[in-house]
């Protein structure tokens, strides 16, 4: 198969050129050289570019995503990390099911002031004391509803 040009691969990958100048720049892909000004790539790059989406959906930094492939360009996954993805991911899901539950608790109260609620001053209590928190800073390892 030959080679995409760089517009082929943006619309294939569903990203903007820029994003794949960006990556190419972070070293997280590579291009075979030009036809022109227009940049080409292997058709490998899609799966690439797939494993790199994965990643991000994942919450994994672009640096994170850079160590998971060797220096050949072959993914290089460490099991570990991923596991602890998934735990991570997994307080998070909980965290926000709680969330959820209290704003749709919060939307359907027949109490006549959110403040006359017992569940809501309980939230409120728990978010007073930092049970139900701030959304977390990226890079922090702390939880976002703590």
């Amino acid at each position: 198969m030959t080679d995409l040009d760089i517009g082929e691969v943006a619309r294939r990958a569903g990203v903007p050129a820029s994003t794949l100048r960006f990556y190419e720049e972070k070293g997280l892909i590579a291009s075979t050289g030009r036809r022109g000004l227009r940049r080409q790539y292997d058709p490998a790059v899609l799966e690439r570019l797939g494993l790199i989406a994965m990643g991000r959906t994942a919450g994994f930094s672009l640096d994170e995503i850079a160590s998971m492939f060797a220096p050949d360009g072959q993914p290089r996954i460490d099991r570990q990390m991923l596991a602890s993805k998934a735990e991570e991911l997994e307080r998070r899901i909980r965290e926000l099911s709680v969330l959820r539950d209290s704003l749709r608790h919060a939307a359907a109260c027949p109490a006549p002031s959110h403040l006359e609620c017992p569940t809501f001053r309980r939230l409120l209590k728990a978010a007073a004391s930092g049970a139900v928190g701030t959304p977390r800073r990226r890079g922090s390892r702390r939880s976002s509803l703590r």
